[in-house]
């Protein structure tokens, strides 16, 4: 089965993806939205994701890779939420800019415009392309 590709949300301040290559991996929990959690659950080891600062930077800073899946989210008690472990892959050589994803007409499907709130989301091949195109290679 082919890979599937993501775009993962972290607000720099909370967790950042500089930290994550400083730590080599982390779980990522702590994700409270059902469609969020459902893409939690759908990713399998190897998968790749964008890294995007939130709030602050709003930008695709890096690529990471998914190295365990499947995991119960360690801070909940009830079985409900989902998480992954992820390491780095490469730090993107020119952030892609929330603006510069809006301006770009190829990319006027992208979950990151379309649910603007969902914290993981599903990116197709081609918006995945034209973004590392974007990214400088």
């Amino acid at each position: 089965m082919a890979k599937r590709l993501w775009l993962m949300k972290s607000e720099p301040e909370a967790y950042s993806f500089d930290r994550l290559v400083k730590e080599g991996r982390t779980i990522w929990d702590g994700v409270r939205n059902y469609r969020a959690r459902n893409n939690l659950q759908a990713m399998q080891v190897g998968d790749e994701a964008f890294f995007y600062h939130s709030v602050s930077d709003k930008e695709i800073v890096g690529i990471v890779r998914i190295v365990a899946a499947g995991l119960a989210d360690p801070k909940d008690d009830t079985g409900t939420w989902a998480a992954v472990e992820i390491e780095p892959v490469r730090k993107l050589a020119h952030p892609v800019s929330l603006a510069a994803i809006k301006a770009e007409p190829s990319l006027a499907e992208v979950e990151l415009l379309k649910l603007s709130r969902l914290s993981v989301a599903e990116i197709r091949p081609d918006e995945w392309k034209k973004i590392c195109a974007m990214a400088g290679g």
